[in-house]
C-alpha cells in the first residue's frame, strides 16, 4: 500500500476556512497544495514589515493597493500570504477575490529565520506562478535581494535571469513606479 498525503486546492482551503477548520489564528498558508504553518515574527521583522508598508503608501499613495500579510491567489493550489505586496487597481477591487498573478507588480518577503525557505520555495512557487518582481529583504545581511524577469529554460525549470543585491546605503526604484524610490536605510534602520 502507498501513502500518499492529501493535497488540498484553493476551494478546498477556502472550505475548511469558511467552516471553521482553519482560523486567522492558525497561521497557516497554502503552498503547492499543502498547509504550511507560518513561521513566529520577531520585533525585528514586524518593525521592518511596518515601515515598509508606510513608506511604500506614502511614495504610491492611491497609484496602487499595498496588502500586508494578505492571501494572493497563484496556481491552482497555492494562496500564500507574502509580507507585503503591491496590486494594480485599488482595494476594493478585490472584494471579490484575492490579487491574481496578472494584478501583481511586486511580491516581498522580509526574511530573517525564513531565509532559505524564501530563497528556494518561496522563489520557486513566485517564478513558477509568473510573478515578474519578487524581493526578498534579508534581515540577517542587512540588503535586498530583487529578482526580475521570470524565464523557463529548456529543461522546464524556472528561474529569475535577473537577480540584484542592494545594500542598506541604496535606494531603489519600485516596479511599475519608477518615479518613486524607496530608500533602504529607512527599513534596515532598526539595529
Amino acid at each position: 500500500m502507498i501513502v500518499t498525503p492529501k493535497r488540498f486546492t484553493i476551494d478546498e482551503y477556502h472550505q475548511l476556512i469558511s467552516l471553521g477548520f482553519l482560523t486567522e489564528g492558525d497561521r497557516i498558508e497554502l503552498i503547492r497544495g499543502e498547509l504550511i504553518q507560518m513561521a513566529a515574527k520577531g520585533t525585528f521583522h514586524s518593525v521592518c514589515s511596518s515601515i515598509l508598508c508606510r513608506q511604500l503608501d506614502r511614495l504610491l499613495g492611491d497609484k496602487a493597493v499595498i496588502r500586508g500579510q494578505d492571501p494572493i491567489t497563484l496556481l491552482d493550489n497555492s494562496e500564500p500570504e507574502p509580507d507585503v505586496v503591491i496590486a494594480r487597481g485599488k482595494d476594493e477591487d478585490y472584494l471579490a477575490h484575492h490579487p491574481y498573478v496578472e494584478d501583481i507588480l511586486l511580491v516581498i518577503e522580509i526574511s530573517d529565520t525564513t531565509l532559505d525557505y524564501d530563497q528556494t520555495t518561496k522563489l520557486e512557487l513566485y517564478v513558477e506562478a509568473g510573478i515578474t518582481n519578487y524581493w526578498i529583504v534579508n534581515l540577517q545581511a542587512r540588503q535586498l535581494e530583487c529578482y526580475s524577469q521570470p524565464y523557463q529554460d529548456a529543461q522546464g525549470e524556472f528561474n529569475y535571469l535577473n537577480k540584484q543585491i542592494l545594500l542598506a546605503n541604496n535606494s531603489v526604484s519600485i516596479p511599475g513606479f519608477e518615479d518613486a524610490s524607496l530608500q533602504l536605510n529607512r527599513i534596515f534602520s532598526q539595529e
